[in-house]
Formats: C-alpha cells, structure tokens, sequence
C-alpha cells in the first residue's frame, strides 16, 4: 500500500542497519574473482539465498561465463525499477599490503574492510537494507523492483549483451539505478549518468620456438624489439593515438553538459597529493583537464611481459613478448571498430606477425541530462545528503551500461556508498559505515518517490 510519508522507514532504518553490515560481511566472506574464476557459482547461490531471506524470487541464470542472479520484489504499482550490481570483485594482490586478510571482513575506525566491500558488494546490501526496512515497516514496496547481478563486471562483462538480448523481456523496466558511486571530496553525492566504452586487447609476438642464448641477436628477431617498436606507432609525445580513423567518432559535450560540468569540481591539488604526483600530462587549467578526462579517449599500456624477469643476470633472447592495452572509447566509438583499426594500422607499419586477442569490448552510454529519471535522483539524494549533489554526465571509466541503454532503453543513474578512500582495486577496500546508512536512506526514499513519479 502506498504510504503518506517514508518517516517510519526511515526511523526502522536508523534503528536496524547495521544488522545489514552484518550480512555484508557474510556476502564479502565468500571470494568471488572473475579474474581468476575463483568463487563465482558459490557466491552467485549465496547472493540468491540473501535476496531470498527479504523476499525476493530469485533465479540463477546461466551464461556462457558467470552466472547471473536475477531477483524480483512485487509493487503496489505497475512502476519497475531495476537494479543492477555485480558479486565479482577485484584480485586481492599484492597481499602483503592488506592490514587484515581480504576475505576476513574487519571493522577499524568506523569501516569496513575487505575486498568487495566498496565495489560492489556493499552497494547490493546497502539496496537491500533500504528494501527490508520498506518491507519490514510498510509490509509491501511501492514499485516493482528487478534486480540483476552479474559476475564479470571487473572482466569486461564479456557474456552480458547477448543475456541482455535473450532476456530483454524479462529485464523490462522504467529506469535503472546503477551500480557504485559515492560522494566526492567535500562529501557531495555524485550522480553518474554514463560510461566511456573500453576495448581491451593483448599484443603477442612469437619469433623462435623457444628462448635463446642472447647471443643470437645477431641473427634472430627478438620479440620484445619487434613489440616494443611496435607500441611506439600506436601514440606520440604528445598523447595522440597515431591510428588512423580513431578519433572520427569522438563527441564533445552537449550545451546542457558543458553547463552541468561548470558545477563540478576538479581539485587537482587534491589528486596530486593523494596520488603522490608533481605534475599531470598537460599545463591547463582544470576546466579543460576535467573535460579531456570525460570526453577524450585514452591509449594504454597496462602490463608488458617478456624474457626473464627474476634476480640478478639471465642473458637470454626470448621467444615472445606480450603487451596489454586498453583504449578507453567517448561517446559514439564502437569497440570492435578499434580493434579492426589497431589490425591495420600494425599491418601497415610491417607488424603483421602480432597477435591480436580481444579481451573486454564494451561501448559507450550515456542517459540525458534532462531526463526526469535524472532529476527524480538528484532531488533525492540533496534531501538525504542535504547538500547538492554532483550531476556527472559520464564517467572517465567504464561499466557494461550500452546494452541497458540501447537494447532496454531505460535511462540510467548511478550513485552509491564509496568515498575518494574506498580503494576499490587496491588493497586495503573499504567503506565508511556512515556511507552505507545514508546510501541504505538514500535508496529507500528513491523507491518512495519513484512509485510516486509520473
């Protein structure tokens, strides 16, 4: 039944959720590393059976990878929200540096930590808090919610588009809260309205059929000469890529973004202290760095890997070398397009013989500024937040929201429990308690408002 005012959730809330922190920790206890595959079906069930003790139906849903968890809460309205979040989390390396073991959730100083507490298990339980609090007060929600969490977010989301297609009925709804987010160095709620698309590949060089005494090079190609030759074509000194075709897609900001932007901060002051910088890429000022931050597509080296690695001195010519690249893709880029245009451009330079494997291959989305969706969440998060709340119109990083955007159609927001020191990749993952109440507050009354909404 729908209700007056969302007072005694709210109330039941402040009373009752830290009783969520505690199933965090029982969902953050089990490993779930895409990466590595370790843990994906054990937590895929227990993340049913946590949405099954508030009431969800649950399904688990096979894809060619990871399962998916698919769980439904009935409405008192024909409204629908769906939410999408995920249970894989990052590799825990390098161990050494974690103060307590990352699988062994821990509270220090108002946080917890443990991997996956930020990113995303803590935002799944929080949404679940605000939901049991809804039900345990009120006895129904207001809204129909659907719920998806999928298992290879931190890998590329490789098996999700195709789900998507195959279930897009199933997934029907009118809006999407999105996974992550959180508030900003001066403790502003940031809203996130999409994600520059990714496409990840790896470069592989093979000469001989096995290492060499070094002595060799007189003779034989060595792979890492030919792929380190190779990575210098991809972009110059002045962080160009040098491919032909690359940049034929980028957008610029729309008006309505170019306004939006003016309101958010860049403290690059800030940034360069907590990463220990003296200097960025380029001397501007910090309106123009933010917007090559959020519009500009970017060419990276991730990881290179050849001969010997180990102490001391091994003189040796190795059989091949590898390099990981991602080529972080604005608005429009299509993903398989770059990778067809990284083949050519090696072929034209004479380096044919490197292997291409795609790994991730995920577009670009955005959701309007003027959508209402947008606007029903900014009001919501200034009321419980009482401050306003950063309106991003994208994000520098990526998340699978293009096939939610262009095969569901539903806009997209996404805000959440994390901090500028949650360390979401990094050792050491944490959240701040306080953040997990108000993101629980925050979500209770977005589904209160939304029912409500025309």
């Amino acid at each position: 039944m729908a209700v007056a005012t969302l007072d005694p959730v709210l109330d039941h809330l402040e009373k009752h959720w830290q009783a969520g922190i505690e199933t965090l920790k029982e969902y953050c206890a089990q490993p779930s590393v895409s990466a590595k595959g370790e843990g994906l079906t054990e937590c895929a069930d227990l993340c049913a059976e946590i949405m099954q003790r508030v009431g969800a139906a649950t399904q688990i849903l096979p894809t060619d990878g990871a399962p998916v968890v698919y769980a439904e809460f009935p409405g008192d309205s024909d409204k629908t929200l769906l939410i999408y979040d995920h249970y894989d989390v990052q590799p825990v390396e390098p161990l050494d540096e974690w103060d307590s073991p990352p699988f062994e959730p821990a509270v220090r100083d108002g946080k917890l930590f443990c991997r996956g507490c930020a990113d995303n298990k803590g935002d799944t339980i929080a949404r679940l808090t605000a939901i049991k609090a809804y039900l345990d007060t009120v006895g129904s929600l207001p809204c129909r919610i659907k719920w998806m969490i999928e298992g290879e977010e931190e890998v590329g989301s490789v098996n999700l588009e195709p789900h998507i297609e195959k279930y897009a009925d199933l997934y029907a709804a009118d809006a999407c809260l999105w996974e992550a987010g959180g508030v900003d160095p001066e403790e502003r709620p940031v809203a996130v309205l999409g994600a520059k698309g990714i496409c990840s590949v790896e470069l592989r060089c093979t000469t001989a059929n096995t290492d060499l005494h070094s002595s060799w090079a007189t003779l034989i190609p060595n792979p890492a000469w030919r792929l380190v030759w190779a990575l210098a074509t991809l972009k110059g000194e002045d962080e160009r890529c040098r491919i032909p075709g690359f940049y034929d897609r980028v957008q610029q900001p729309t008006a309505a973004e170019l306004k939006a932007l003016e309101k958010i901060p860049f403290d690059t002051a800030y940034y360069m202290r907590e990463y220990g910088l003296d200097r960025f890429l380029f001397d501007e000022p910090a309106d123009k760095m933010r917007i090559r931050h959020l519009y500009q597509p970017t060419c990276t080296i991730c990881g290179l890997t050849t001969g010997y690695q180990g102490p001391g001195s091994k003189t040796v010519l190795p059989k091949t070398a590898s390099a990981k690249i991602d080529f972080r893709m604005a608005m429009d880029m299509d993903p398989k397009e770059v990778v067809q245009q990284l083949g050519k451009h090696l072929d034209a330079h004479g380096f044919s013989d490197i292997a291409i494997t795609p790994f991730g291959l995920e577009g670009p989305a955005k959701t309007p500024i003027d959508d209402p969706w947008v606007g029903l969440c900014e009001r919501v998060l200034r009321e419980i937040y009482e401050t306003n709340p950063i309106v991003m119109p994208t994000m520098a990083a990526t998340g699978p929201m293009a096939p939610f955007r262009h095969i569901l159609k539903v806009p997209i927001v996404s805000f959440g429990i994390g901090y500028p020191g949650s360390k979401g990749h990094a050792p050491n993952e944490n959240i701040r308690l306080n953040d997990f109440r108000r993101g629980a507050r925050a979500v209770a009354r977005l589904i209160h408002e939304f029912a409500q909404s025309g």
